[in-house]
């Protein structure tokens, strides 16, 4: 429409984000491939090739409010979440680059926090911050702090988001809602439980020890929008079901509680140290042994398998017996979440 306007749930990975990028960014750029995997596949990357080696790029921007919240905070938020955008595409992460923008009078020593937490976070997972840049804007035409970052990393294979299969088995690698849920409940000034914490994490390491199992067939972390928004995104483009149980979910008890106070449903918000990997049913039981041993798989678990619903919708069975479809949000319950 002519005069339509970005709102915030332009930018939460839902429906209306979708739609955005696709009638607007997608058109008005003139798109060229440059390898098996390209932008308008709108995968967590894309792909291009080297000597011979195939690469990933990604890039991501963050604008998370607060910038330090329990568990983390944006420089942690911004290595993680590039590192993860390459993992779950089977890429091993070489190296970052981190833009960031400032406002005028923003805290020297905020600053200084922020660049020790993206030190932190690229040395737990062995990933170098190569390049960078700085920029300030006058006091009031930014909220704080924005950073941008870029990640590279090789893949052999390269492992889409469309590649689920009927029968496949479908694992979380651990709790669902911890990051939307503790952002959302700290900006609130919602005092729950001590331990009401993001999930925030690079999760190369649980990811590599499965993809050497083998058997798995797609991956996709569910950052905005959450595992409603991923599943439907992955279910849509690979023209197949995914069946749930409810039962199965593993949601943190007092990340279940505070959702229910604040009226969100967790499975629609962001998670930031997840990934939700498809894998054919003869690997599965290594695949989750396997992640179950890694620093940030240890509650991982089978929540559902793929079917081969041509309708693609992603079906819930729910604790007392019924069926519930699982839509990708319109928006998202909680805006600025990462």
């Amino acid at each position: 429409m002519p005069n339509e306007k970005i709102s915030l749930a332009h930018g939460a990975g839902g429906a209306l984000m979708m739609r955005l990028i696709k009638e607007i960014v997608l058109k008005e750029l003139s798109l060229k491939r440059a390898g098996k995997i390209g932008l308008d596949e709108l995968d967590d990357g894309a792909t291009f090739t080297v000597g011979g080696k195939t690469l990933v790029l990604t890039t991501d921007g963050h604008t998370v409010n607060p910038i330090f919240f329990p568990g983390g905070d944006i420089g942690r938020l911004a290595v993680a979440g590039t590192v993860n955008d390459l993992a779950v595409m089977g890429a091993r992460p070489l190296a970052i680059a981190c833009a960031v923008v400032l406002e005028e009078g923003f805290p020297v020593e905020a600053l200084r926090k922020i660049c020790r937490s993206i030190d932190a976070t690229s040395k737990e997972v062995g990933v170098p911050v190569i390049a960078g840049d700085t920029k300030v804007m006058e006091r009031g035409a930014l909220d704080k702090v924005i950073i941008t970052t870029t990640g590279v990393g090789v893949a052999n294979p390269i492992i889409s988001d469309s590649g689920l299969k009927p029968g496949d088995k479908i694992i979380i690698t651990g709790t669902i809602g911890d990051h939307g849920v503790a952002i959302l409940a700290h900006r609130e000034g919602i005092d729950i439980e001590a331990n009401l914490r993001s999930d925030v994490a690079p999760i190369w390491r649980t990811i590599e020890v499965a993809l050497k199992v083998g058997g798995i067939t797609a991956m996709k972390d569910p950052t905005r929008g959450g595992v409603a928004a991923a599943l439907n995104e992955m279910a849509s483009k690979a023209k197949v079901g995914v069946a749930l149980d409810e039962a199965k979910l593993p949601i943190n008890p007092t990340v279940r509680g505070a959702s229910e106070m604040l009226g969100i449903d967790p499975l629609q918000i962001t998670n930031e140290g997840k990934a939700i990997l498809a894998v054919k049913p003869d690997y599965c039981k290594k695949v989750l042994r396997t992640v179950r041993k890694t620093k940030y798989g240890k509650e991982a678990c089978v929540i559902g398998e793929v079917t081969s619903d041509r309708i693609c919708e992603v079906v819930m069975e729910t604790m007392v017996g019924g069926h519930r479809v699982i839509e990708s949000p319109i928006g998202d319950p909680a805006p600025r979440i990462c």
